[in-house]
């Protein structure tokens, strides 16, 4: 028993042998990795999301870092571009030219160098720890480790979700060696949400969506000791991937670049899943499986380890030796109940040696000799990776531990690591969430009224006799906003998000012929018969309570019913704004009455003046179209937004975004901040010219265009506009008011599209709408507008038409975003913002220039 202590202090670093051995040389590495990329002055202020996602002059141009100290911008970047691509950290020479681009290094396969445990090899670990010269490549790990330990935590959680959706392998242990503590990094994962196929022993599957850190299900971590010529990060990847199909989501030194020597991610842990999809070709497991790889050997990162082995259904052991060190290691696990295995790819005269080890390490395990994998140069590796993923489709159909990221987290305290979810602002905020969740539709009295009156002004007089005293639950949300500090403000605004959108919500299952049904519909289309879902509470509808305070309250000032020195609710703009600067969408027109409240919208747009003082030059960019052309979607790889996307939680009338520009940039570009608007699907066709839907559809397709400078409209067909945007158009040339706009036409059926450059213009200006006596009657103009051509601003030369590759590269869920798509919307972006920056598109404004439109809008 005291070995195992002893073995257990040594890799906690707890030992005082340890402390004097190692930690200085730890220190310094991460000290100078921080100094070499440019990090050092994030230790105590860390980076923010709004750092991350501000617009400078790199965003207008296809630029590679010079530096090493440029790497961590460029990723973020790339990152933000869901670009496949992004964890291709390398640098070019200064004296290269601007646009020159990285070229990738031929891999090389670094020599092994095998010892024998009765070295000494303390004098060695000392040149492993020097830096890389200049041009050597920094490790990608190593990037990532030093920019997480450089943000806080809801730029960690940012990146995090954006590596998932570029299918990268996720951090799960973020190890920091400077301050002898490691991460588990809960928080950061939570608001990664993915979709998958669920089948239940009895009865029929269906689709269930959830954060990643709620199911429970079958674990495997592969771990190397001491030496091993096999890799598991190529192991692992090529168990995760089907068929031909490779998935790169765990790093490894053969993908190219970034193959210096790891410096400071030794002592990482990544997670990635399998995700099935409900087609059999496609699906490996029949459930999701999570695989978690430790980086660096288990001898010196014994505290990674010992977690894994509580956490996981079986662990794979990678190495080329058993020496009586790893012997006596591995001897402390005795009773453990994790299954174990071996891979070896024994060396050269120790064969003999590891038989005999393993011989007397087995029983001890409580495995047999089926439980060792013999992997060489010659063995096939098709064949063996059959083999590893046979025994895992064995261990999850039998009894084994099942556990989630919560329990994991449970786990990881009771050894000591840190969870990044457990401090004091993050614990009181999901308290304050879990009150107003409670009951949160029973704290919403002001909306949900028949006949869509909850907007009108008479229903605001009638309610303000009770006004002033919001229901228990809405008071609650009112104080999370109120908080003193930002952080609890901020945490408490995302507690509220995953409240709503996963506790509050049922999840019903689907017949597998409907769900394949929702699977394979083109989107865009509107299907009359399917039943109405309710709308799900998100953060709009307790800012929609407010709204209606502040406005009845505002009608009662005016009627003279009320001092204006007696208001109660006129701060609740203000609180409102928290929401805009805190880089969450606020509304800026009703969705369930399309409607805008207009003294609640001036409230908010005046709060916003304040708050930007003398940088108040805005530029509006606003996106329509059909549901399911991927607006939103479009929007926020472009930005780096967090626009609600998808049937279920996409926006049903109006939200608001702002992004900030650098200082730096703002003076080039014309405008100190643009402010990105996403509005609600437009019925497309038949549906759209039926009844008093039509009138509203036009009024707000009007109001957003009449406040951008730019529009982008997304097309669900190519040859087919929605009749609410050209009767808009026609609404606005009227008024004399020439919109800039650029056409968008995402490829949704994994066709090869052109190349993303303005074409096809003369086919999009004769397409002809199906404009209907309801259009007619909507502006008395009779029938005449039927195609975009008839409007006197469209110039055949000026017009552009974008061509947007699929958004998946391969099947979800385990497709990542095409690279094609990402560049695409690369080039989109940049075509944007030169617009702004030349003066083609409307001149910027000023806030009140904005509410001034507003008001006549």
């Amino acid at each position: 028993m005291e070995g195992d202590d002893c073995e257990f202090h040594y890799g906690d670093g707890t030992d005082e042998a340890q402390d004097s051995d190692f930690p200085t040389v730890e220190r310094s590495r991460l000290q100078d990795m921080l100094s070499l990329l440019g990090l050092e002055t994030y230790q105590v202020q860390k980076l923010g999301l709004q750092d991350a996602l501000q617009i400078s002059s790199d965003s207008v141009r296809n630029w590679a870092p010079q530096a090493p100290r440029d790497l961590p911008w460029a990723f973020l970047r790339k990152l933000q571009a869901l670009n496949a691509e992004a964890r291709n950290s390398t640098t070019v020479a200064p004296d290269a030219p601007p646009d020159a681009r990285p070229v990738e290094k031929e891999s090389q396969v670094e020599e092994i160098v095998y010892w024998d445990p009765a070295d000494d090899i303390s004098a060695d670990i000392y040149s492993f720890s020097e830096l890389p010269a200049p041009d050597t490549p920094v490790n990608p790990l190593d990037l990532l480790c030093a920019l997480l330990l450089s943000s806080d935590s809801f730029l960690q959680q940012e990146i995090v979700l954006k590596m998932s959706l570029c299918q990268f392998a996720l951090p799960l242990i973020l190890p920091d060696s400077e301050n002898h503590s490691h991460t588990f990094l809960l928080w950061a994962l939570r608001g990664v949400v993915r979709t998958w196929w669920a089948q239940p022993p009895r009865g029929v599957g269906g689709l269930r969506e959830d954060s990643v850190v709620l199911p429970r299900v079958p674990t495997f971590a592969f771990v190397r000791m001491e030496v091993s010529s096999n890799s598991k990060s190529q192991l692992l990847n090529a168990v995760l991937s089907p068929g031909h199909r490779q998935h790169d989501c765990f790093w490894h030194r053969e993908l190219g670049v970034g193959t210096g020597p790891r410096e400071i991610a030794d002592g990482l842990v990544e997670i990635s899943w399998f995700l099935p999809s409900g087609r059999e070709d496609l699906d490996l497991f029949s459930e999701p499986v999570a695989f978690l790889n430790l980086r660096g050997d288990i001898g010196s990162h014994w505290l990674q380890f010992k977690l894994l082995t509580e956490v996981s259904s079986a662990v794979f052991i990678l190495t080329d030796n058993v020496s009586r060190k790893e012997y006596k290691l591995l001897s402390s696990m005795k009773g453990s109940a994790t299954k174990c295995y071996f891979i070896l790819s024994p060396c050269r005269g120790k064969r003999n040696t590891n038989l005999r080890l393993l011989g007397r390490l087995l029983p001890v395990l409580r495995v047999d000799h089926s439980h060792v994998l013999v992997k060489v140069s010659s063995t096939d590796s098709a064949r063996f990776v059959h083999r590893v993923r046979s025994i895992m489709m064995h261990v999850a159909r039998s009894p084994c531990r099942r556990l989630s990221l919560e329990d994991m987290a449970h786990a990881a305290r009771k050894l000591g690591l840190r969870v990044d979810e457990d401090c004091e602002e993050c614990q009181r905020a999901k308290g304050r969430m879990e009150r107003v969740t409670g009951s949160p539709r029973g704290a919403l009295r002001l909306q949900g009224a028949p006949g869509g009156t909850a907007a009108a002004v008479e229903r605001e007089l009638r309610q303000a006799q009770w006004a002033g005293a919001p229901a228990g639950g809405l008071q609650d949300f009112i104080s999370g906003l109120s908080s003193p500090s930002p952080g609890e403000k901020q945490y408490f605004l995302r507690w509220m998000e995953w409240g709503l959108a996963w506790a509050a919500q049922p999840r019903p299952r689907q017949p597998p012929e409907l769900a394949a049904a929702l699977r394979a519909k083109p989107s865009g289309a509107v299907d009359p018969s399917e039943p109405s879902r309710p709308e799900p509470l998100g953060l709009e509808h307790f800012l929609r309570e407010m709204g209606q305070l502040y406005e009845a309250e505002s009608c009662l000032v005016e009627a003279g019913k009320l001092p204006a020195g007696q208001r109660r609710f006129s701060h609740f703009p203000g609180l409102a704004l928290e929401l805009l600067l805190r880089g969450l969408p606020l509304e800026l027109v009703d969705g369930s009455t399309l409607s805008a409240p207009l003294r609640w919208v001036t409230g908010l747009l005046k709060e916003l003046h304040i708050h930007l003082g003398r940088r108040s030059r805005l530029v509006v960019l606003s996106a329509l179209g059909v549901p399911g052309t991927g607006k939103s979607t479009l929007l926020n790889t472009m930005f780096g937004l967090r626009f609600a996307t998808g049937k279920a939680r996409g926006p049903r009338g109006a939200f608001m975004q702002l992004v900030s520009v650098a200082e730096s940039f703002s003076q080039d570009l014309g405008c100190d901040h643009i402010l990105v608007i996403d509005s609600g699907g437009l019925i497309t066709g038949a549906l759209a010219t039926a009844g008093g839907r039509f009138e509203l559809e036009v009024s707000l397709a009007t109001l957003i265009m009449g406040l951008s400078n730019v529009t982008v409209v997304a097309l669900a067909d190519a040859r087919d506009i929605p009749p609410a945007i050209l009767h808009a158009f026609l609404r606005l040339e009227k008024a004399g008011h020439m919109p800039s706009y650029q056409f968008v036409h995402q490829n949704l059926h994994d066709v090869p599209a052109p190349g993303p450059k303005p074409r096809d213009r003369r086919w999009l200006l004769d397409q002809r709408g199906d404009m209907s006596s309801a259009v007619a009657q909507a502006d008395k103009q009779g029938d005449g507008l039927r195609m975009l051509a008839d409007l006197a601003f469209c110039d055949p030369e000026k017009l552009h038409v974008w061509h947007i590759p699929s958004l998946w590269h391969g099947a979800p869920p385990m497709a990542a975003v095409s690279l094609g798509y990402s560049e695409a919307i690369f080039e989109l972006k940049r075509c944007l913002l030169e617009n702004i920056r030349n003066g083609l598109s409307n001149p910027n404004r000023s806030v009140q220039q904005l509410i001034e439109l507003v008001r006549r809008l």
